[in-house]
């Protein structure tokens, strides 16, 4: 077994990805030779492929539905045929151990390595646990989470709460890179508006029908999600991106407040940059209902506002924005208290200790 190379898998969505992008840098530093497991079309592919010295391997996997479809039939194939391919992967790489982030590839890859022997650790990002990770949770050796609220849910004998690991360059943002990047100037605070990896049509026709109104207050960075872009829309003081990767620490620097879904990995990065936030989860009719929870937890300890999705109009958009800049100075002093440096040291010595 070679000492030092580890695994990592997680997909379906860019917070399935975000803490292994954190986690990455160190053991390339460290020296370690680094495997990414992934399904074959999952955005995953997309972040992991581009990262040097990472081999993704794509694997088979179905999809953990919570409604009626023909589909259900054909998973347990995938998911089987995604785990005899993971199987061979662990025997042929050896990896030392491997870190999960959840989403429905990672199913596969546990199944694997309980099968293989291999130790493996999980993060479980939202306030509840993902269908995904509950079932694969009996075969990790730990569990790991970002709420300390979420520890009610987890296997007590194996579980621990090490807060929200955050990604070291997003602090190495610059504002002024960011207001060029992006065509604005500082006459006006920034508002940051993304949708969740794939965007969202609704926030996205509601702040476009809200412009007259938000540009009075705001210059506006839109993420729009892929092919969302609308380039009949060309105002002073608003500008549009499908997708934002390099460049996102600089935009953030550039950003005085943000509007954005409520998935785990993203607001705590938000909260970790102290940028005030007002938060439209999914739905319900959507989701499982992560991002409610997600969003209300924020909204107790005063890091965030809350706009249900079911309630976005233009009215009530234009309304919590103008909430929000009047609380902006007191969310911010509420933010200061939350710390995160020691998250990811946390994680990375719980690895240590699983892989002896």
């Amino acid at each position: 077994m070679t000492e030092k190379r580890i695994l990592f898998t997680g997909g379906g969505t860019a917070g399935h990805v975000i803490v292994n992008l954190a986690l990455i840098p160190y053991y390339q530093e460290q020296g370690w030779e680094i495997d990414y497991i992934g399904s074959k079309t999952g955005i995953e592919r997309k972040l992991i492929e581009k990262l040097q010295g990472v081999t993704y391997y794509p694997i088979s996997t179905g999809k953990l539905r919570r409604y009626a479809s023909v589909e259900n039939i054909k998973d347990p194939f995938k998911v089987l045929k995604g785990t005899l391919q993971a199987v061979n992967i662990i025997r042929k790489r050896k990896p030392k151990l491997i870190f999960s982030k959840g989403g429905f590839v990672s199913v596969p890859v546990l199944l694997a390595s309980k099968l293989t022997a291999v130790p493996a650790v999980i993060h479980e990002s939202d306030y509840t646990p993902g269908l995904a990770n509950k079932i694969a949770m009996p075969f990790a050796k730990k569990v790991l989470a970002t709420f300390p609220e979420t520890m009610k849910y987890l296997p007590k004998k194996k579980s621990e709460y090490v807060g929200a690991v955050i990604r070291d360059e997003l602090f190495q943002g610059n504002k002024e890179r960011g207001l060029a990047i992006s065509g604005l100037d500082k006459q006006k605070p920034v508002l940051l508006i993304m949708g969740g990896s794939g965007g969202s049509q609704k926030i996205n026709e509601t702040v476009r029908q809200s412009l007259p109104e938000l540009l009075s207050n705001f210059q506006i960075i839109h993420i729009c999600g892929e092919g969302k872009v609308d380039s009949t829309v060309n105002q002073q003081g608003y500008v549009q991106f499908e997708y934002v990767h390099d460049e996102l620490k600089d935009i953030f620097a550039a950003s005085d407040f943000i509007l954005s879904r409520a998935g785990a990995n993203a607001i705590f990065e938000f909260l970790a940059l102290r940028k005030p936030m007002l938060l439209i989860p999914l739905s319900r009719q959507a989701s499982r209902g992560d991002q409610i929870v997600n969003a209300r937890s924020f909204a107790q300890k005063r890091y965030a506002r809350v706009l249900e999705e079911e309630a976005l109009t233009v009215d009530t958009l234009v309304q919590e924005l103008e909430q929000l800049r009047e609380q902006a100075p007191i969310m911010v002093d509420t933010m200061r208290e939350y710390r995160t440096e020691e998250a990811r040291e946390r994680v990375i010595a719980i690895l240590e200790d699983v892989s002896k």
